[in-house]
């Protein structure tokens, strides 16, 4: 592996990759087995999840920990806990009664392949099964007073008044007219939310202090507005070979986006001061973590 130092885009894009690869060999070896009593939700769990995707949250945490020193199987096991959990919340977005989504990571909806009732139960399985590696982290050596840390950020960040939240504020504003401010609260909480939490999980498992867990926080809550924007302009500008999903989904859907409230430019440049934003606050940490700085223009170039 290579260790964090100082930032080059070649870098960041190695470390990257292997982390996706980290990530993806641990799922397939941690995840129950296809085989498994009851045999159709395990393969339906694992259809989702040994899909692929970029991996975007778990390697954020795993950055962030890795960048504070601290590594081992406790860390990856965190960052997969926050996979599956990005996992369950595509599931159900996808369904008919949410986003109601044919493509997902470049592949039918997994309540296409396997009926609605099960993707929901598949999405259940795996939105507990994520608390149950959370919470767990302490038998991969992660002090317990860490890990109870993180299961409660965990919790906060994807429930009620975090994803779940924003999912239902996004539901709501369907086929209306919405102002930037409650738009950025919607992506805020719905998109937001995940990765701002991923990042601040590893701060709390790399032993951050609490000033650099506050800019983490800070840090994450500015790069989940930043991959909001940049995904709404790629639902416009994108091909469904490239993103893996159905791109004009969400003006199909009469969803509120940067792109339909400050057209392409506005939204663009909406990306660029979020950008910005991530990459001074990065500048504040007490102990610097080079790739974070480099995320930011990363996310903000990306075209998947």
């Amino acid at each position: 592996m290579i260790a964090p130092g100082a930032f080059s885009p070649d870098r960041l894009e190695e470390r990257l990759r292997q982390c996706r690869s980290r990530v993806d060999a641990a799922l397939e070896r941690w995840l129950p087995a296809a085989g498994g009593v009851p045999a159709r939700l395990h393969e339906a769990m694992r259809y989702s999840v040994c899909a692929g995707g970029k991996r975007i949250r778990p390697a954020l945490c795993l950055l962030t920990t890795e960048g504070y020193g601290v590594v081992g199987e406790g860390v990856l096991r965190a960052a997969c806990a926050i996979e599956l959990l990005h996992t369950y919340s595509l599931i159900h977005d996808d369904l008919p009664a949410m986003d109601d989504d044919d493509l997902r990571r470049g592949r039918p909806t997994n309540h296409k392949v396997f009926g609605e009732a099960l993707a929901i139960l598949a999405g259940d399985a795996l939105l507990t099964l994520a608390f149950e590696w959370m919470s767990g982290l302490d038998e991969f050596g992660i002090p317990s007073e860490r890990t109870i840390a993180a299961v409660k950020r965990f919790a906060a960040a994807t429930g009620h008044v975090g994803m779940v939240a924003g999912q239902v504020l996004d539901i709501e504003a369907e086929n209306r007219d919405v102002g930037l401010d409650e738009l950025q609260q919607i992506h805020r909480l719905k998109t937001g939310a995940l990765l701002a939490v991923s990042i601040e999980i590893g701060g709390i498992l790399g032993g951050a202090g609490a000033d650099d867990v506050c800019v983490l926080s800070e840090y994450g809550r500015q790069i989940g507005m930043l991959f909001q924007i940049v995904d709404d302009i790629l639902d416009v500008e994108g091909a469904a070979a490239e993103l893996g999903k159905t791109p004009g989904s969400d003006e199909r859907r009469g969803k509120s986006t940067y792109p339909a409230l400050l057209g392409l430019a506005g939204a663009k440049q909406e990306a660029a001061r979020a950008r910005d934003a991530a990459m001074i606050t990065a500048k504040k940490l007490a102990r610097p973590v080079p790739e974070l700085s480099g995320l930011a223009e990363w996310l903000f170039t990306r075209h998947v």
